[in-house]
């Protein structure tokens, strides 16, 4: 071993506690020892031993308590436990907990060894399988689906996504509306080694300030009006896994102060309740905004985009990744003829293929996406030709993306208006179909409107 195995010999007894050290450091192992179980937790919150050899009768916490908090630590190490005491109904029970082995006392020196021999072979066994596991994982993404694109600038940002999805750090997506946001984040879930647990999400501008605090964080019965029970918010539903906060630049300052403290504190306390609730869940979110001048103008919090941005995605809009168009355009007809049962996805005719790399998509990749959708429910036959496309697709580019008076180098939130309003137009006013066509829900559109002064 590269190292020697590190156990943590718990007893209550110190000429027996000094007993083991010896035999065992004897043996080369890595020694450490607590005199009682409470000593024994507070070891186990700063070190991770290989092996625990624990007696089970002790004052206070006992050995089965001792257990229970390696189980939380790391399920994989094994747990001796020893007693004098010895009774059919304590071994089972130490047993159905989860104790790689139970002994009694007084025992043999070369049978307990033997027993730890083979704890410590099991769990470096445990540890290597895991480690091949990631290392697999890593080297071979062929399991999770890669987002379409082959062009330089999304290249460069899907490297550094599988770069960083093997690690816990939380990952902040930025870009303008409708360029894969989601897409790459589910993507970082599926490399990561929470991939085999949920991957779960919100979408921090389609709920109310009150009801996104009450779905994040839950609740307790009778905190506010409606609360007939107790309900777990989101973040501790997705223990294990993987939460994806959409549009994060929506967040109200109230909800971004408790937003911060789950994810320093990695706990979180439900409306109307004093106690918190631990709380494994990794952290991805999503913006179209300009948070650096949402902080500038005190509508977003420094100290939780320094949190968030530990790693920074820039998903390039899609009028910078012409080339992927064809790609993009092929991927969504054949997922369109799936949906319909077609045995062959539409053919997109040259003429139509110019005219999608003409226009510059300011709606982005969900734009393309709907306009082809569309083409396909109005062309005749199994051909895509630029008839089918809708008017605005037809023109070489948008006709009021940026407003004339817009500065020359807008913000995201200028282009956003812009879009918004050029969309409600091409929708003659129609805010169901504009929120369809934007991919958002009306209630955020609505929420946007409100926010850019355009009115009703």
């Amino acid at each position: 071993m590269s190292s020697p195995v590190k156990i943590l010999l718990v007893d209550d007894e110190n000429g027996i506690l000094d007993t083991l050290k010896i035999l065992f450091r004897g043996e080369g192992y890595d020694v450490l020892t607590a005199n009682s179980g409470k000593a024994a937790l507070s070891a186990l919150e700063v070190e991770k031993p290989d092996i625990v050899l624990s007696d089970i009768r002790m004052p206070g916490a006992g050995g089965l308590d001792v257990m229970a908090k390696v189980r939380e630590v790391d399920p994989e190490i094994p747990v001796i436990l020893m007693t004098a005491q010895a009774s059919l109904q304590t071994a089972v029970r130490a047993v159905n907990e989860g104790a790689y082995y139970y002994l009694q006392k007084p025992f043999a020196n070369d049978e307990l060894l033997a027993i730890c021999r083979r704890a410590a072979e099991a769990r470096l066994l445990k540890v290597e399988n895991k480690r091949l596991k990631k290392e697999i994982k890593r080297r071979d993404t062929r399991g999770a689906k890669r987002p379409i694109g082959r062009s330089r600038p999304f290249v460069e940002v899907l490297k550094l996504a599988e770069t960083v999805a093997p690690t816990e750090s939380t990952v902040l997506i930025s870009g303008e509306s409708g360029t894969g946001k989601e897409v790459v984040a589910r993507y970082i879930h599926r490399l990561s080694d929470r991939a085999d647990r949920a991957f779960s999400s919100i979408n921090c501008g389609a709920l109310p300030e009150s009801l996104l605090e009450s779905e994040l964080f839950g609740h307790i019965k009778g905190s506010f009006t409606g609360a007939v029970r107790d309900k777990d918010g989101l973040l501790v539903a997705a223990s294990g896994g993987t939460f994806f906060l959409d549009e994060i630049g929506e967040m109200s300052p109230a909800t971004q102060v408790k937003l911060l403290r789950a994810i320093q504190e990695r706990e979180v306390t439900p409306v109307g309740a004093t106690d918190s609730v631990q709380i494994d869940v990794r952290i991805l979110a999503a913006t179209n905004r300009d948070l650096e001048e949402e902080i500038r103008r005190g509508a977003f919090r420094s100290d939780l985009y320094y949190r968030l941005n530990v790693i920074q995605l820039r998903l390039p809009p899609l009028r910078n990744r012409m080339e992927d168009i064809e790609l993009l355009a092929r991927h969504f007809l054949k997922g369109l003829a799936e949906r319909e049962g077609s045995a062959e996805p539409r053919e997109l005719e040259p003429e139509a293929l110019d005219v999608l790399r003409r226009y510059d998509w300011p709606g982005n990749v969900r734009e393309l996406e709907n306009a082809l959708e569309r083409a396909a429910v109005v062309a005749p036959g199994n051909q895509i030709t630029a008839a089918a496309l809708p008017d605005r697709v037809r023109e070489s580019r948008p006709a009021r993306v940026v407003d004339e008076e817009a500065p020359p180098n807008p913000t995201m939130e200028v282009i956003e208006r812009a879009y918004i309003l050029w969309v409600l137009e091409a929708e003659a006013g129609n805010k169901s179909r504009a929120a369809e066509v934007l991919g958002i829900d009306p209630s955020t559109l609505y929420r946007k409107l409100n926010r850019y002064g355009i009115g009703e």
